[in-house]
């Protein structure tokens, strides 16, 4: 299963491919396009972070209040991928890219943990 963790606020998005024996990160800067209103601008960035989901099964995103809730909301509209599911939505703000990667494995092993069967 393929684990994406983001970490979003309105400049940049640190978003990190999370497998059991590897870690790939990316960010994403936002900018604006020439001649591009805010709204715009803000619809390309939130695309362009909605693409650096593609493959994954579950996602965490995090951030600021309201930069976590406006990519939330873009990928729930625009129905970007069925199998798609978020699992956790938290605010963290600005941690380093060790301390956020540290949190994300801990939440990740924990969903894990408590999705697998029970022995009996």
């Amino acid at each position: 299963m393929k684990h994406v963790a983001v970490w979003i606020d309105h400049k940049e998005a640190r978003i990190f491919d999370i497998e059991a024996d590897r870690v790939e990160a990316r960010r994403v800067a936002a900018h604006g396009a020439q001649g591009a209103t805010a709204p715009e601008a803000a619809k390309l960035f939130l695309h362009e972070i909605a693409r650096g989901l593609e493959g994954a099964k579950e996602v965490l995103i995090v951030g600021p209040p309201t930069a976590k809730r406006e990519l939330l909301k873009f990928v729930h509209q625009r129905e970007l991928a069925p199998e798609l599911r978020v699992v956790g939505i938290a605010t963290q703000d600005h941690p380093t890219d060790g301390q956020f990667l540290a949190y994300a494995k801990k939440y990740f092993r924990r969903t894990d943990a408590l999705r697998a069967p029970i022995a009996t």
